[in-house]
Order: structure tokens, then C-alpha cells, then sequence
């Protein structure tokens, strides 16, 4: 039953998440802090929850960025910029895990997964800001189409360490913020945006998950557990996202982030 359920888990958060950036934490923390006890015989404290789903994330965007890679989708010279503050915003962030009780992490996991869920909805109708960046990015993707896009170095650091922190502190990879705002703001082609996030979520949550190891908030069987079937759902998201429209499993995700939402923010309060 627990090996099951492990993999029932990682393969659908992988899946998820890869196929929209996201990384799929917001799928592996609620189930392992709600139904852990259900199915593992015993409750899973939120830091754990976390600290072990960050580093599940490490094979899911692992998985899915070597696929994109393939794919030709990944763009690894902003990628490597996000990085730069992504990396130690993302230690920070799992630092900070251990002075938060579960009541607090509730709400604020709660609320914060409510405005993605609302993100994620006025995704399709926001525009891209027609700013012109002092960085201008031509990407030529494997059907040979030319993207044009740019970016501010400053901008791009600030969301950088933002996204890391948050990704740190919730254990969810923090594609849900990345895959937006360089939609949005830098004016990244959705697909590019979504393969580039992974790979910046592989690296960070490498980082973050050195911080939780120390910390003893990582469940080495867990881990164990999860990884297999987390790398079959990297690589089958991005099979999925370079093949079929996202959207009515765009709708599914967003739907699961309102209710499950709900149910932290009720339970926080």
C-alpha cells in the first residue's frame, strides 16, 4: 500500500508539473501531510513534507529538462542568469522552513496556492507587456521557428530570489511564479518558458535540498519512494506538453489548487 501510494504521487505530481513547469511540489506536500497518514501508518510533519519533496524535484525536473533539452526548448543562457539568486534564495527558503509551525504553514501554504490557482486562470487571458528589455533573445526551437523575446538583468534576479525563497520555504519548485511572469513580463514563448523553469528548478531545488538534508527535514525512504516514479512523470509531462494542448489539464491543476487551498486555508485559520 505505501509503495503505491508513493508512486500514485510521484508519477502524477511529476507529470503535472513538468507538463506546466511547475515541478509538482504542490501536489507531493498536501499528499503527504493530508493522506501520509492514511497510507504510511503515520503523520508526516510539514517540514519533512517539504525538505522531501524538494528533493524529489531534483529527479522530476531532472527527468523532464534532459527531455527538453532533446527538445531543443530549454534556453540555458537565462536560465543559468535566474539562477544566479534562484540558488541561494532557494537555501534561504529552506531555512526558514524550521521556524514555522503547522498551523502557519497552512494558511500561508493555503493563500499562496490560492493565488496560483488564480494565476494560472488569468494566464490565458494576460498579455505580454510590451516593454523592450535592454537584453533581446532570439531562440530557434527543433521545428526551426524563431522566438523572439528579452529580459532586464535586475528584473530577472529579483524574480530569481523570490522564486527561490518561496520554492525553499514550500517544497514546490517554484515554476507556478517562474512560468508567469517570464510569459508575461519578458514575453517568453509558453513552451520555452515552461522547459527553461525546469531547469532552473533543478538546480535550485539541488541547492534547497542540501539545506533540508542538514536540517534533518528529508526522509531518505520517502525519497526513495517517490524518485522512480517522479522520473517517469518528468519525462512523460514533457512528452505530453511537446505533443498535445495543456489546457484541459491546465484546468484539472487549477481546480486542485483552489480546493486544496481551501482546505489549508480553513485548516490554518
Amino acid at each position: 500500500m505505501e509503495i503505491l501510494f508513493y508512486t500514485a504521487v510521484g508519477l502524477l505530481a511529476a507529470t503535472f508539473g513538468s507538463l506546466v513547469g511547475l515541478g509538482g511540489g504542490v501536489i507531493i506536500v498536501p499528499a503527504l501531510v493530508y493522506l501520509g497518514p492514511v497510507f504510511v501508518g503515520q503523520p508526516i510533519s510539514v517540514a519533512t513534507a517539504v525538505g522531501t519533496s524538494l528533493a524529489v524535484l531534483i529527479f522530476t525536473a531532472l527527468s523532464s529538462t534532459l527531455t527538453f533539452f532533446k527538445q531543443k526548448r530549454v534556453d540555458f543562457k537565462s536560465g543559468w542568469l535566474y539562477f544566479i539568486t534562484c540558488g541561494p534564495g532557494a537555501m534561504l527558503g529552506s531555512y526558514t522552513t524550521q521556524f514555522v509551525n503547522a498551523k502557519s504553514f497552512q494558511l500561508s501554504f493555503g493563500i499562496f496556492m490560492l493565488c496560483m490557482a488564480t494565476l494560472l486562470v488569468l494566464r490565458d487571458y494576460m498579455k505580454p507587456l510590451n516593454i523592450r528589455w535592454r537584453i533581446q533573445r532570439s531562440f530557434t526551437d527543433s521545428q526551426g521557428q524563431v522566438h523572439e523575446y528579452g529580459y532586464g538583468i535586475v528584473p530577472a534576479l529579483i524574480i530569481g530570489l523570490a522564486v527561490g525563497f518561496i520554492s525553499g520555504l514550500f517544497g514546490i519548485g517554484g515554476g507556478s511564479l517562474f512560468v508567469p511572469a517570464m510569459v508575461i513580463i519578458f514575453r517568453y514563448p509558453p513552451h520555452i518558458a515552461t522547459a527553461t523553469s525546469m531547469f532552473v528548478i533543478f538546480l535550485s531545488s539541488i541547492m534547497g535540498s542540501f539545506t533540508h538534508l542538514s536540517l534533518g527535514e528529508i526522509d531518505g525512504w520517502m525519497v526513495l519512494g517517490l524518485a522512480p516514479s517522479a522520473l517517469i512523470g518528468g519525462w512523460l509531462g514533457a512528452k505530453i506538453a511537446s505533443k498535445l494542448s495543456s489546457k484541459k489539464l491546465l484546468w484539472v491543476l487549477r481546480v486542485t489548487f483552489f480546493i486544496v487551498a481551501i482546505k489549508m486555508i480553513w485548516e490554518g485559520i
